[in-house]
């Protein structure tokens, strides 16, 4: 119907899709992709109309988060039957639409029952149940799906309008660019029926791991980009990577929002600084040097397999002044055993100082150990028992704290957004590698050693100045009483020793192994 649409993989698995839903009483689908690739044009126009010319008696219900775009939609569908009626040569659907039903929000075929009719999220759908109901993108944009308002209001929409007016075995379709964890599609996932949704999302980037058993909707290798239908190149595609930033682009493009806060890191307590620790090194080319570093290391945390197209390879540096942690450097890509190599000897040549290298002990870390422990100084084997949930888990307190500092993008060597977007999704996210490392280096410099010391001696400091704060008689001209460093905590309640702390945090860890 639509003769500049160019078919791609993507549309091809859509049309089965289409086709499963059409034919499945009560079938649940979702259906998710990258914007501008051609899904709502394929599903809620094409397919509504291919729907309609294999049962004419299908009344079926269009939602969109405005009436204006869902009467376009409806509107698209009336003119090409009426535009496709077999007079003048032209191609013949074999439907009509009746002279005196026909307006874009709500039309009925010549001679059947079944039509469509087009609603905006809030509004009413009156007569008739819906015999299909196709909700193509409930929210406008992210500002939308951002507000709990707004989600709501469509949750809402959906509950007292939507299901009612279901007709029985009556197939549900939802298209959306994904935008907010818990928008439509979410909510759908997590209510108590959500195992009736059939999940198809199409990201625009594979990054499946085969190791883990997961695969790519279209059968494709982990770093392969979508075959666009706009004709968007591999360079366009990472250009777009770029421009949104990490965050977006796990949403809108990848299909897999990550949480606001975050469910073990939360978002809000990673600190950032926003000056460069670090210098150039006086006589080593692209090396650089960190003042008052009282410990340096770098964490490793490898792929499973010996190719391009397997997990993650991270290697990080950390630097330590006192309780505070920074972040310095990171490579993050999928690479080979042999570029692993010459990942880590490159890591090492530009950080001198980061006397200590730890390498997790599996996967490809037992070779990259073995390989270079005779040539490169340093390299220790760390071999965890506990689960990396609980790892994680372990080392929240520090981060909690405000004893972890990523640098602000216009200064880094990397790009941090990426580790806080990966770790706001954890342990539900696709990928963990950067966490892995993260949770690593955080256990070996702050858990254990001259590192758990001074957090336990800054955590002292802060809850003696609290207690002495607390014990302070009020100030003469004091207009309000001061208050908890922790809201809702009673006003006599002594902080918890940070030692206490420290070992309740360790022992939480021991204990999830079992």
């Amino acid at each position: 119907m639509d003769s500049t649409t160019v078919q791609t993989p993507a549309l091809d698995l859509i049309d089965e899709e289409i086709a499963w839903a059409y034919s499945t009483p009560g079938a649940r689908l979702i259906i998710s992709m990258p914007p501008q690739e051609g899904k709502s044009s394929r599903v809620t126009k094409i397919g509504s109309l291919w729907a309609l010319t294999q049962d004419p008696e299908r009344r079926i219900a269009i939602v969109s988060y405005s009436q204006p775009l869902a009467e376009g939609f409806g509107r698209e569908v009336r003119n090409w039957i009426t535009s496709n009626d077999g007079d003048e040569g032209t191609f013949d659907i074999g439907l009509k639409v009746a002279r005196d039903n026909g307006s874009a929000k709500r039309w009925q075929l010549d001679g059947h029952r079944g039509g469509i009719v087009c609603v905006g999220i809030g509004g009413g759908l009156t007569g008739r149940p819906a015999e299909v109901l196709v909700i193509d993108d409930p929210f406008a944009d992210s500002s939308q799906a951002d507000s709990a308002y707004f989600r709501d209001r469509v949750w809402n929409w959906w509950q007292s309008v939507g299901t009612p007016r279901l007709a029985p075995s009556a197939p549900v379709i939802l298209i959306n660019t994904r935008w907010h964890e818990d928008d439509l599609a979410g909510r759908f996932l997590a209510a108590e029926d959500g195992h009736r949704w059939r999940v198809v999302n199409i990201p625009a980037l594979a990054d499946h791991d085969p190791a883990k058993g997961q695969v790519d909707p279209l059968g494709r290798e982990p770093g392969e980009w979508l075959i666009s239908a706009r004709g968007r190149t591999p360079t366009e595609w990472e250009a777009i990577r770029i421009q949104v930033g990490s965050r977006v682009f796990n949403a809108l493009y990848q299909g897999r929002p990550s949480p606001d806060a975050g469910n073990v890191w939360q978002r809000p307590w990673w600190r950032r600084y926003s000056t460069p620790l670090w210098t150039q090194h006086p006589t080593v080319p692209d090396a650089y040097l960190v003042d008052e570093c009282d410990e340096m290391v770098m964490s490793w945390d490898m792929a499973f397999k010996d190719t391009k197209s397997s997990d993650y390879v991270v290697g990080q540096v950390w630097a330590r002044r006192g309780a505070n942690v920074y972040l310095l450097d990171q490579v993050h890509k999928r690479l080979s055993f042999t570029d692993t190599l010459t990942a880590f000897k490159a890591m090492v040549t530009r950080w001198p100082q980061a006397t200590r290298k730890i390498v997790e002990d599996k996967a490809n870390g037992t070779a990259i150990i073995d390989t270079l422990t005779s040539k490169i100084p340093g390299i220790t084997a760390v071999s965890p028992t506990e689960s990396k949930y609980a790892r994680a888990n372990a080392v929240a307190p520090f981060i909690e704290a405000g004893n972890v500092h990523l640098p602000e993008a216009a200064i880094a060597l990397f790009d941090p957004e990426a580790l806080i977007d990966e770790a706001a999704g954890f342990p539900n996210a696709a990928h963990d590698d950067m966490v892995d490392a993260t949770s690593q280096a955080l256990s070996q410099m702050l858990l254990d050693g001259s590192g758990a010391q001074a957090w336990i001696d800054h955590a002292r400091r802060k809850a003696e100045a609290l207690v002495a704060d607390k014990r302070a008689p009020a100030s003469p001209t004091a207009t309000a009483p001061q208050q908890s460093l922790h809201p809702g905590d009673p006003a006599d309640t002594e902080p918890e020793d940070p030692a206490a702390a420290l070992r309740r945090a360790r022992n939480a860890a021991f204990r999830s192994q079992y």
